[in-house]
């Protein structure tokens, strides 16, 4: 997977603790072929992380409980409740629900240039998943809002980001 900036070693539990101390935005994106990778993500991540985990699955069986540090809220897309393209009839794709949700809150929510941005101490992106969904985001957040594509941590498989 490529990868942004590793954690710094400032973000133990006592520098998250403090007042003062930049809180690092996550956008975590997976779906069932990528449950054993995000587990692996979030177990990693600081507990002063905040941000949005959006997970798609086929039906609600696939849902579990997904341990993410407190400041961070997990959105379970179910595919099997959603539809495809509006006034299409269709079926929602793999993917599809993933990208309208991510696309949709990244507009709100992430600020131009949100990698290096000071407002909620930066973002840091890491799209798991199937192609489709993970490539429909990654072209939204670097073609539409400018976020450098160096700084999405993407399956390598897929070669979103080309070597720097």
């Amino acid at each position: 997977m490529s990868s942004p900036t590793a954690h710094s070693a400032d973000h133990d539990t006592t520098a998250c603790k403090a007042s003062r101390h930049a809180r690092v935005q996550q956008l975590i994106t997976a779906d069932e072929t990528s449950l054993i990778e995000l587990e692996t993500l979030v177990a990693t991540l600081p507990i002063c992380s905040t941000g949005r985990v959006f997970v798609e699955v086929p039906d609600a069986s696939w849902i579990f409980d997904l341990t993410v540090p407190a400041r961070m809220i997990v959105t379970w897309l179910d595919r099997s409740q959603r539809s495809g393209e509006p006034g299409s009839g269709r079926s929602c794709a793999p993917g599809q629900a993933l990208a309208r949700a991510v696309n949709a809150w990244s507009d709100e929510m992430l600020c131009p240039g949100a990698e290096e941005s000071v407002c909620a101490g930066g973002t840091r992106i890491h799209l798991l998943g199937g192609y489709l969904g993970t490539a429909d985001i990654f072209d939204h957040l670097t073609e539409t809002l400018g976020t450098d594509a160096a700084s999405i941590a993407t399956p390598a498989r897929f070669g979103l980001v080309t070597a720097r």
